[in-house]
């Protein structure tokens, strides 16, 4: 009934014999994965699979849900659907004990493979029922990490989310927390199209589930209402940016983001998405109008007394030398501080280099206007951060975003002349940020502090190319930011297009050096290979196509074409690519001409009879075209009026004639078709 693989016991004594539920083929690759390869071989396991169940139960980042939460090192844990153990390593380094309860023998043991050497960690595998009597009463946290969704299908009764956390609160010690991470129904990202995150259909959640299922996710309120219903009467909510399965962010009630910060909002690993809106701009909106609690895309909720920690932002998805993460704190006196710590031995030396930073650069800038946001570095035995001032202010983006806005283009450049001039103190003095963009500085009156200086180096840096990067990462981040006329910055700064470039390789350079080998999460995803569809460019062609995929009939009785005299047929086209007619021709008309669409198109002619008998493609006399002749029947048209004229004079007709034909048309981009049409030689 007992197993030990490594240091990690597995308990089989709940186990039916049969794991319920499985992710099929993938888990067996997981499991080899586990037990051949060590954890720092994953990021390249990640990279070369390209694939979503891998990258979603190996990837390190999946830790950050829980790695700002200051457990003790004497601290019980219990987590609730352990799964393939995201979270179970971070949680033995933490705490004294782990304790898991999961469903599935092999996720169990992909778990216990991955963590061998933990020897802190019992993994209960069976019915959570049916193992939690059993369980200690003594927890200091017990973490559900998208698992309460899923109390309908492990409790189950009338009230499964209540019965859920009436089962676990009695395990509790006094002052304990649970500590709950779950998608919010109506999170911005199912607005805007991503599909819900465990049916995987449009909408789910924000039609609250009328189509069933097994799974229930929640908005702040529905949860808040199950709490209070249990008599959970303290409990506070954090919001995980994007989502608390990769987390780079963390805000809460006493520090929410402001405008401009969510960005980051193209995270589709595991489906296609449509793209309904740009979510940037619609969550700069409900920052404005203080809704995001209610349409943060993920939650945790902890029930239990709140944490100092009020921000949290990672850096780790870069080279393990720089991988770092930023705290907020605030504690019961109100004193705030921001620490930087480094995320692993490797990054140490990075988070020594901020003090000498901020040393270096405030010797730089000492009689000018750019204040530098003083740096401490505290270390001890197990401990190692760099603490900096909170500094109050607007940040600089912020300000220049606003002149944008109203036009004000004057105020704009005011802005951008004072950064340079700042920045370009003291130019020659052998250190620099190469980091100075618009958002590190924040400006109270006139005062402007520089916040985050992390990549300073030991050599003077062309202000131009400082400036320059600013603008280029300010453009970067947001479409709306394109109307600024780049011509008239690289002006004002002398700089020519052989510069610019030499700059954007730098700054790919750059990029290249934090990340060293590593894939960003964009560019993971890329690789995974799922859509983001946007239906406006359906719709766009739809209504296009709709003013296109006409078909126009001329008939010439001697005197000519008369527009008045044309007509339109109805329902001519059979899908986006066939068009097929039966015209009624009168025995008096001389020349009739089809114009097939109103663009420029490429048309075969699949078949043309008059009266059942076949027209001739290959007799110049016959048919006449403002195209050109691919072949006998083919025709590209570089035009957008293209007409197919047919000499009725040299056909067999009679007093009432019946014209059909197929023909199969595709519309061109204008330079394409004019391409093609240069290639043929002849023109009919």
């Amino acid at each position: 009934m007992l197993e030990e693989i490594g240091k990690v016991k597995l308990d089989y004594s709940k186990y039916s014999g049969e794991d319920l539920y499985c992710d099929g083929a993938v888990e067996d690759e997981l499991l080899d994965i586990a037990r051949n390869l060590s954890p720092v071989e994953y990021a390249g396991v990640i990279e070369e699979r390209k694939n979503w169940p891998i990258l979603y139960h190996l990837s390190p980042l999946r830790e950050n849900i829980v790695e700002w939460i200051p457990m003790g090192k004497s601290d019980k844990v219990l987590e609730v659907g352990s799964g393939c153990g995201a979270i179970t390593g971070l949680l033995s380094r933490k705490a004294e004990s782990v304790t898991c309860v999961e469903l599935s023998k092999k996720r169990s043991m992909i778990n216990a493979y991955r963590h061998s050497e933990c020897d802190n960690v019992t993994i209960h595998v069976g019915n959570f029922k049916d193992i939690e009597p059993e369980l200690p009463k003594d927890f200091d946290y017990i973490c559900l990490i998208g698992v309460f969704e899923y109390g309908q299908s492990y409790i189950g009764g009338d009230r499964p989310y209540h019965g859920f956390l009436d089962i676990l609160l009695p395990h509790l010690k006094e002052g304990g927390r649970i500590i709950i991470a779950i998608e919010n129904k109506y999170g911005m990202k199912y607005f805007a199209g991503c599909r819900e995150d465990h049916l995987g259909t449009y909408f789910a959640g924000i039609e609250n589930y009328a189509d069933g299922g097994g799974v229930r996710t929640f908005g702040k309120r529905g949860l808040e209402k199950i709490f209070r219903s249990c008599g959970i009467s303290e409990y506070h909510f954090y919001y995980p940016y994007p989502d608390y399965k990769f987390m780079t962010t963390l805000y809460s009630d006493a520090y929410l983001p402001g405008k401009g910060e969510l960005s980051n909002n193209m995270r589709n690993f595991d489906r296609d998405r449509m793209v309904l809106f740009d979510e940037k701009n619609a969550f700069d909106g409900v920052v404005e109008e203080g809704l995001f609690s209610l349409f943060a895309n993920s939650y945790i909720a902890v029930i239990g007394k709140g944490f100092d920690i009020k921000y949290v932002k990672y850096s780790n998805d870069r080279a393990p030398e720089y991988a770092i993460k930023t705290e907020i704190c605030r504690d019961g006196e109100g004193h705030v501080s921001v620490r930087k710590y480094p995320l692993g031995e490797a990054a140490k030396e990075h988070v020594r280099g901020m003090a000498l930073a901020c040393e270096n650069l405030t010797e730089k800038y000492k009689g000018g206007e750019l204040e530098i946001n003083r740096c401490t570095l505290e270390e001890q035995e197990d401990e190692l951060y760099a603490q900096f001032e909170f500094v109050p202010g607007i940040p600089l983006s912020e300000l220049m975003d606003k002149c944008l806005e109203q036009g004000d283009m004057a105020g704009f450049h005011k802005y951008f002349k004072q950064y340079v001039e700042k920045i370009g103190y003291n130019s020659d003095h052998p250190v620099s940020d190469f980091d100075l963009i618009f958002a590190n500085i924040l400006v109270k009156g006139d005062t402007w502090t520089l916040i985050d200086y992390e990549w300073t180096f030991g050599k003077p840096i062309d202000t131009r190319e400082l400036a320059f990067r600013a603008i280029y990462c300010y453009l970067l981040e947001d479409e709306k930011r394109n109307k600024l006329d780049l011509d008239v910055i690289l002006e004002e700064l002398q700089i020519t297009e052989a510069d610019a470039e030499q700059f954007r390789e730098q700054e790919r350079e750059f990029q290249k050096f934090v990340t060293g080998d590593r894939l960003a999460m964009a560019e993971i995803r890329e690789r995974i290979g799922n859509r983001m569809m946007v239906p406006q460019r359906w719709i766009d062609k739809y209504q296009d196509s709709e003013r296109v995929n006409r078909v126009q009939i001329y008939e010439d009785r001697g005197k000519g074409y008369v527009e008045e005299e044309s007509y339109f047929v109805q329902e001519a086209y059979q899908g986006e690519n066939l068009i097929e007619l039966e015209l009624k021709v009168s025995g008096d008309v001389r020349m009739l001409r089809i114009d097939p669409a109103m663009d420029t198109c490429m048309v075969k002619i699949l078949e043309m009879t008059l009266n059942g008998e076949a027209v001739p493609m290959d007799r110049k006399k016959n048919i006449l075209v403002n195209g050109k002749v691919a072949k006998p029947g083919s025709f590209v048209f570089p035009t957008e009026d293209p007409n197919i004229n047919i000499v009725m004079t040299e056909l067999k007709r009679s007093a009432e004639n019946t014209l059909h034909t197929r023909m199969e048309i595709i519309r061109l981009p204008h330079d394409m078709a004019r391409d093609m049409a240069g290639a043929v030689k002849k023109l009919i």
